[in-house]
């Protein structure tokens, strides 16, 4: 194997981090996968694959996978990302995502192992006034979720500072969409994400499709948001990738959206399309917290790593049609 292939991929067994594996195994890298499978599924991984039933809070799993095998980059997905529930238990979103990211950290420097991506998010932000937001806009989140990766970011830019270890931090949009062979997805039957929520109802698992709030100030009063195609943002990383082992980089905080808003008004009646179907839909109350809208400026994407996004919002939906009829889609939590 070439030298620098060999990649950790924490939470590979997740949404995104199992498009992640198929990416790099299409592009001649090795993963190596280490997932608790609290929310992810172990047929999410081919066999092919080494995989470490491990938690990234704990420091002996990480050990196990630094000397089992000789790793080169760390893509980093494994974290807990339910708004909501932050609210309700901040302990573990700091636990699963703050601390464990410093025992990480630390694992890797004591393995001699320098090269780390990191997925963050648009929580940072908060309370979004003006788009599209660019890495330079302040950081203030309303929410532990936020806060507890805000904080993962702050800790990690230190230890860059005083050792070897070299960083991009990927603040990510929001992700939808499936991987072509509709092989792996979101699969969890009480999915809280705007596209699945929509298409759960199309293919009749839900009784009702419910837009919080239709009295924003926007085009169609409804919330807009910025959508990104899982394997565009997949490419993203694997730019990244590359793109660590410039030199003089160190380290990075880049925005991954499309740099394009839709309103959930214009997402439904894209699926209503997609699915040839009338899904039925209800007006709710806003939720609190929810900016009218956010979208990415995607322009430090382009310039640092040389991506922009490709698949369109119908392309998007096609592919999460076709994993919500597929039968590997079968939902266990």
């Amino acid at each position: 194997m070439a030298k620098g292939k060999r990649v950790l991929v924490t939470g590979g067994a997740g949404y995104i981090g199992s498009h992640m594996v198929r990416l790099l195994l299409e592009k001649g890298y090795q993963p190596v996968v280490l997932d608790n499978l609290s929310t992810g599924h172990r047929d999410f991984v081919p066999r092919s694959v080494p995989f470490i039933k491990g938690d990234v809070r704990c420091r002996k799993d990480l050990r196990k996978a630094f000397t089992r095998y000789s790793i080169d980059a760390v893509i980093h997905f494994a974290a807990a990302l339910i708004v909501p529930e932050s609210v309700e238990n901040p302990i573990k979103y700091y636990e699963n995502n703050t601390a464990a990211s410093l025992y990480l950290a630390d694992e890797m420097l004591k393995a001699g192992v320098y090269k780390l991506i990191v997925s963050s998010t648009a929580a940072v932000y908060g309370d979004v006034k003006k788009t599209p937001v660019t890495e330079t806009y302040p950081t203030i989140p309303v929410n532990p979720y936020g806060t507890s990766k805000l904080l993962e970011e702050y800790i990690l830019r230190d230890i860059v500072k005083i050792s070897k270890l070299k960083l991009i931090v990927l603040r990510y949009f929001n992700v939808a969409g499936s991987h072509p062979s509709a092989k792996t997805g979101i699969r969890n039957k009480d999915a809280t994400h705007l596209v699945p929520s929509i298409l759960k109802v199309a293919a009749g698992k839900r009784k009702r499709f419910t837009v919080f709030g239709d009295n924003y100030p926007t085009k169609d009063g409804t919330c807009i948001r910025d959508f990104i195609y899982v394997v565009d943002l997949c490419e993203a990383h694997l730019a990244a990738l590359r793109a660590l082992n410039k030199k003089g980089l160190k380290v990075e905080t880049i925005n991954l959206g499309s740099q394009r808003g839709y309103s959930v008004k214009e997402v439904y009646e894209a699926c209503c399309s997609v699915t040839e179907k009338k899904i039925p839909l209800v007006i709710g109350p806003r939720r609190a917290g929810d900016p009218a809208k956010i979208v990415a400026s995607s322009a430090k994407a382009r310039r640092v790593l040389g991506w922009r996004p490709r698949a369109s919002l119908q392309k998007i939906i096609e592919s999460a049609w076709r994993w919500e009829l597929s039968k590997e889609n079968r939902e266990r939590h």
